[in-house]
């Protein structure tokens, strides 16, 4: 049997070894960070994921449709994790990140609501907010309505 494969791994790493390793990973390191920075400037790929998230998510963001609100389900859990309170200023959106403020606006009446759900699946509607922030603007008459919705 061969007695050379019996020595620690790492007794093959001399000193010497670790700083060519180190000085290497760091010039591979700089020149990729240079490579992805020129390739970031010339290169603009409008289908890149994270623009396309940037843009829905981006602070001044304004968008506008029929907002609905969901009550009595309190203690449910949202999409967030969090239990759903209905007073609490919460809604759903589809995509934008939990966590966003947005400025809901209804018949001249605002309230900043807090994304923490997932939704509304119904075609055609843009928010579904918690009761609280649907009677903070006068929206629970008809349960549904058109809103202008700003994100901050």
């Amino acid at each position: 049997m061969n007695r050379k494969l019996n020595f620690p791994p790492w007794r093959a790493l001399t000193l010497r070894n670790i700083s060519k390793v180190a000085a290497t990973a760091t010039i591979l390191a700089a020149g990729m960070s240079a490579a992805s920075a020129h390739g970031r400037h010339h290169h603009h790929h409008h289908h890149d994921w994270r623009d396309a998230n940037a843009s829905i998510s981006h602070t001044g963001h304004t968008f506008s449709g029929m907002a609905s609100y969901y009550g009595n389900e309190t203690g449910h859990r949202t999409a967030s994790g969090q239990r759903f309170n209905q007073e609490a200023l919460t809604a759903a959106h589809r995509t934008l990140p939990f966590g966003t403020r947005v400025r809901v606006t209804h018949a001249g009446r605002s309230v900043i609501v807090t994304i923490n759900d997932r939704g509304p699946f119904v075609r055609g509607r843009v928010l579904d907010l918690s009761t609280g922030a649907a009677r903070a603007v006068g929206l629970t008459g008809r349960g549904v309505g058109p809103v202008v919705a700003e994100v901050l």
